[in-house]
């Protein structure tokens, strides 16, 4: 396994072709604005590394009898499943951001099975294809992004019907050593800080999509791949002189880009799907339901935080005696560990899929998301509501650090005598980045958005809910025939 020393500075050989406010990114490891990210995903090599966390952190492979980071690992038990949540909370805990290589993870999970059975279907060969590839990740420790979501265009019309057909990533050419494809994938979370991306289709596909029914995995370098970073609220104060203070969180952040594929060349030996429109599906729905497993352990982490910092304004103004106070941070605290729950159970009720890997409950997998869509907007609100207006209106921490008027600054804006004004300050501003700025794209909208919107949770609870059993079994208590 990687040092995350050794991890950062694999990173200074990629060739990321990435753009940001107009203009290209030469040095992609130190740029001010993506650095926080890198520094996100770096935990997740770190904490591999200390012994306190050896066993959360690490698991033994079953591709190579070795020992992996749990974040290349393919789940083998439901206590893979628990200790993935668990790792997720911890790291959350950790870094009060999205630390981005859960897609991967999730990713080579949803392959891996899903490969297996088209393999046996259709006699392909996707699933040696993929061995290949996840023992090679495991063996380097590399991080691996995962890309699913197209820009989809009219979403009333399937793939092959949009009028620009690269409004869906896509094969455009194949020859006998592989295949070109052309398209975009957004809202991608930790592409800039992995060493290769697993790409997969966004939708079930039907007759006519075949194109579009394409998973591989390449460099996140390739040739023919453009970048474009995503803009997040207040990421400017990332590049100001006196940011210490009013990034909220100094060190760790998430970012999104915008991937563009212009006819990209796929080696046969790294395609893991090419055409099969019935098993895009099942990817799809893999992938989502693991990934709305993992929102039950990062994102309970980072509400652990903020939680905690909203406790700790309170102490700071005096005011954590009050019994509406303390209620708001129960019901905070309830809601956080509910998510938590979700994430537990969908993990416990897993079971073994064809090609041995454990897959979660879907169902409860889905509700587990759903809850998510809803219970952190409601944290962040409770956290705002006991912060107090100080949270968005204290003044700079430029204007802090000017003789000219920090004394003023230090005077006024101070709460409980023994509580220093600048502690006070940077508790704020923490709060303010997770409910507002920067960390707030990796906890409310990814909240929202991440592994699928609401809608898409409501879709699958109703496919997966049996509710011919569930009338079933009225019918049988009340004695209709």
């Amino acid at each position: 396994m990687m040092t995350k020393e050794q991890y950062i500075e694999s990173l200074r050989g990629l060739n990321l072709n990435l753009y940001r406010f107009g203009k290209k990114v030469e040095n992609v490891v130190d740029d001010p604005i993506v650095r926080p990210s890198l520094n996100s995903f770096a935990e997740t090599y770190a904490l591999a590394e200390d012994p306190q966390y050896e066993d959360l952190m690490t698991a033994t492979s079953n591709l190579t009898g070795k020992k992996v980071n749990r974040f290349t690992h393919l789940h083998q038990s439901t206590d893979d499943l628990i200790k993935k949540v668990k790792m997720q909370r911890l790291l959350g805990q950790k870094t009060a951001a999205c630390f981005q290589r859960c897609v991967g993870m999730d990713a080579a999970n949803a392959v891996y099975s899903t490969t297996y059975e088209t393999d046996k279907e259709c006699g392909t060969k996707y699933y040696d294809n993929f061995v290949k590839f996840w023992t090679m990740i495991q063996e380097n420790d590399y991080g691996v992004d995962g890309a699913m979501t197209d820009v989809k265009g009219d979403r009333g019309l399937s793939p092959s019907q949009q009028a620009d057909p690269d409004l869906f990533l896509h094969v455009v050419e194949r020859t006998p050593d592989g295949v070109y494809v052309t398209g975009a994938k957004a809202h991608q979370t930790g592409y800039l800080n992995s060493h290769y991306v697993i790409v997969m289709p966004t939708i079930s596909m039907r007759e006519g999509d075949e194109d579009y029914a394409i998973s591989f995995a390449c460099p996140t370098d390739e040739k023919g791949i453009t970048l474009i970073l995503g803009r997040q609220s207040c990421d400017t104060r990332k590049t100001e002189e006196f940011n210490s203070i009013d990034v909220g969180n100094p060190t760790y952040g998430g970012h999104e880009v915008l991937v563009i594929f212009d006819r990209v060349f796929i080696p046969n030996d790294m395609i893991f799907l090419n055409g099969e429109t019935k098993f895009a599906g099942m990817m799809v729905e893999r992938f989502a339901g693991y990934h709305r497993q993992s929102y039950g352990g990062c994102k309970v982490g980072v509400g652990d935080v903020l939680i905690g910092a909203t406790a700790t304004a309170v102490e700071m103004a005096g005011a954590a005696k009050a019994s509406h106070v303390k209620d708001k941070l129960i019901e905070m605290t309830h809601l956080n560990e509910t998510l938590y729950a979700c994430g537990i159970a969908c993990s416990s009720q897993g079971a073994p899929t064809d090609a041995g890997n454990y897959l979660i409950d879907l169902l409860l997998a889905n509700v587990c998301k759903q809850n998510v869509t809803r219970f952190p907007y409601e944290i962040a609100r409770l956290a705002q509501d006991l912060a107090g207006g100080l949270m968005v209106t204290q003044p700079s921490e430029a204007d802090y650090r000017n003789p000219e008027t920090h004394d003023y600054i230090e005077k006024y804006l101070k709460g409980v005598s023994s509580v220093p004004t600048e502690d006070r300050m940077r508790i704020l501003r923490l709060i303010e980045n997770m409910t507002m700025g920067t960390a707030a794209v990796g906890y409310l909208p990814e909240s929202m958005h991440g592994a699928g919107s609401p809608q898409a949770q409501r879709i699958m609870i109703a496919r997966q809910s049996n509710m011919g059993q569930k009338k079933q079994l009225a019918k049988d208590i009340a004695g209709v025939k």
